[in-house]
């Protein structure tokens, strides 16, 4: 099937008792077993199992192309259940430009496990390549990235990490979170990875209602220990999460083509825009990952960030007067949201290596809805009138 067509059908058979096209919310912790040990369906505790989580993580895993897909409470705690993967003296090796929740987690709680984490010098197959070691036993890699929409060639990437450690019997574990692109632009899994992690929260969910995470992989072994991870520490979705998760996917392939759309019309306008310092969009063709973009993916998300003109204030002064967009943490719903990185969604990030990134204090990153383009363009340049 076509991804338009897993979007609406993987995971969602009609019910074969009364034939509703939707999947039924079982609003169940328990289930009733003939006896010790006789599961009737295959279930017997919500948080091992359920049928709702059942049926959405076979839409995760179609979506992606991969075996196996395992849906948590939210897109941090996918991200734990994969560091579970670690043990003390192993290294982490991610890039510079990545959301704030991963660096905290990686900076701050792995730290003193005796986890460490070593960011490549730029965000290149050949950086990446340069800051691995023996003791690497994981690769995180974002793109786009978050909030600067750095492009990462995922299948040089892979090449390079397995290169490194050919004829060794433990090789890294290569992640790529795919929450900017979703599986409809890009599938990591086709080009190399082992591990495709998404906040579902975003665009898979896509009506910004429901907090959500998933995991995918092609691989049994790394299935088996993150899905043993995911009943031990018990950070799973609500039947009714995974309801509003598998809603959402069914128009997914359709809203990615709109935000996609918007993205493009705002990034022009706003590269044009005489109060406008940078703007960061890989759809541009000389943006150094346009190449890149072309190879790996089908498209562009919703995502364009930029730079006003000014400093702190004259940022403060474009968000207070935004009317049609919100200014708001997350993204990848049908509204569109003005997020302020360093005060937001990276503000667990020290200043300094905030500022070494590029995450400056008039950096904006926008998630453009599917509203009118016409109507986003319109408020941005009222905005941008107070700078």
């Amino acid at each position: 099937m076509k991804l338009g067509t897993i979007a609406v059908h993987a995971g969602q058979e009609p019910d074969i008792h009364t034939g509703a096209v939707n999947v039924p919310v079982h609003f169940s912790s328990t289930f009733r077993q003939d006896g010790i040990g006789g599961m009737r369906q295959g279930f017997e505790y919500a948080r091992t199992g359920n049928p709702s989580r059942q049926a959405l993580e076979t839409t995760l895993a179609a979506l992606e192309g991969g075996k196996h897909g395992l849906a948590f409470a939210s897109g941090q705690a996918a991200t734990t259940a994969i560091l579970d993967l670690l043990v003390p003296g192993d290294e982490i090796v991610t890039l510079p430009d990545i959301y704030g929740g991963s660096y905290r987690v990686f900076h701050r709680v792995l730290a003193k496990y005796g986890i460490r984490t070593v960011v490549a010098a730029a965000s290149s197959p050949e950086a990446v390549g340069a800051a691995l070691s023996d003791a690497t036993a994981l690769v995180w890699i974002e793109s786009p990235s978050n909030p600067l929409l750095n492009v990462q060639d995922i299948q040089e990437t892979v090449r390079r990490v397995r290169t490194r450690f050919v004829g060794r019997e433990k090789q890294p574990v290569v992640v790529v979170d795919n929450t900017f692109a979703s599986p409809v632009l890009q599938r990591p899994l086709g080009l190399g990875a082992d591990i495709v992690v998404h906040s579902a929260t975003k665009y898979l969910g896509g009506h910004s209602d429901v907090i959500g995470g998933a995991v995918i992989t092609d691989r049994d072994d790394l299935w088996t220990k993150i899905k043993f991870y995911q009943n031990a520490a018990g950070g799973v979705p609500s039947p009714m999460d995974c309801y509003l998760l598998q809603r959402g996917i069914r128009t997914l392939p359709l809203r990615m083509a709109r935000h996609g759309e918007n993205a493009h019309a705002v990034a022009h306008f706003l590269r044009s825009h005489p109060k406008v310092e940078t703007v960061f969009f890989p759809g541009f063709e000389d943006h150094p990952g346009y190449a890149v973009v072309k190879k790996q993916m089908s498209g562009l998300p919703g995502m364009v960030s930029f730079r006003v003109k000014g400093g702190l204030e004259d940022a403060r002064r474009f968000y207070a007067a935004l009317k049609l967009i919100f200014p708001a943490e997350s993204l990848g719903g049908v509204e569109s949201l003005a997020c302020h990185p360093a005060s937001m969604t990276h503000a667990a990030i020290p200043p300094e290596e905030r500022a070494r990134v590029g995450i400056t204090d008039n950096l904006v990153r926008l998630s453009l809805g599917i509203e009118e383009p016409e109507d986003l363009l319109e408020d941005l340049a009222q905005a941008l009138e107070q700078v």
